[in-house]
C-alpha cells in the first residue's frame, strides 16, 4: 500500500512537470546575427561593397530604387503559450553606398523605429457598390470568353472563329 502511494505521487509529479513544460515561453531569433565587432568595423569612405560583404555577409535585403542601400535586420521575439509573438529586440543596420560603390554612411537603429500596425480584421472596404454573395458568384458569367483589347463584339479571334482564337 505504501509503495502504491509513493508511485502514484511520483506519477502525479512527473505528469504535472510535463504539463507545466508546455507553458514555457518560446524565444526566437530571425535575421542577421549581429556581431558588434564586425558591424563597427564598417567605416564610411574606407569600405566598399566587396569589403562589407566579406565582413558582414549578404544583406537581409537591398534597396531596389534610388540610393543603393543594404539592410541587415535582426529580430528577437518571445511568445507566451497561446499568444502571438512579441518583438523584444530589433536591430537594423543600414549601409548606403555612393555611385562608385564605396560606403557613404552607416546608420544603426533599433526598437525606436518599430511601428505596431493593427489591421482591421473584420472586412476590407472596397470602392464602388456593395455586392451580395450571389452577385459576386454569378457576376462574371458573361466575361469569361471576352477578348482583350475591347473586341468583345466580334466573334472571331486572331487565329480562329472561337472566342479564344481556337
Amino acid at each position: 500500500m505504501r509503495n502504491t502511494e509513493v508511485s502514484l505521487r511520483a506519477v502525479a509529479v512527473i505528469g504535472l512537470a510535463a504539463l507545466a513544460s508546455g507553458c514555457a515561453s518560446i524565444k526566437d531569433h530571425r535575421g542577421y546575427l549581429v556581431d558588434p565587432a564586425l558591424t563597427e568595423s564598417v567605416q564610411p569612405g574606407i569600405d566598399n561593397r566587396l569589403s562589407v560583404e566579406r565582413a558582414l555577409g549578404q544583406p537581409t535585403f537591398k534597396s531596389q530604387f534610388g540610393k543603393q542601400s543594404w539592410y541587415y535586420v535582426s529580430i528577437d521575439t518571445r511568445q507566451a503559450p497561446f499568444m502571438r509573438p512579441r518583438t523584444r529586440d530589433e536591430k537594423i543596420i543600414k549601409i548606403d553606398f555612393d555611385p562608385a560603390g564605396n560606403v557613404a554612411s552607416v546608420q544603426r537603429g533599433g526598437m525606436e523605429k518599430v511601428v505596431r500596425i493593427e489591421p482591421n480584421g473584420d472586412k476590407t472596404p472596397t470602392l464602388g457598390r456593395d455586392r451580395s454573395f450571389f452577385e459576386d458568384l454569378f457576376g462574371n458569367i458573361g466575361a469569361v470568353g471576352a477578348l482583350p483589347g475591347g473586341t468583345a463584339g466580334s466573334t472571331s479571334g486572331p487565329n480562329g472563329s472561337g472566342p479564344n482564337g481556337s
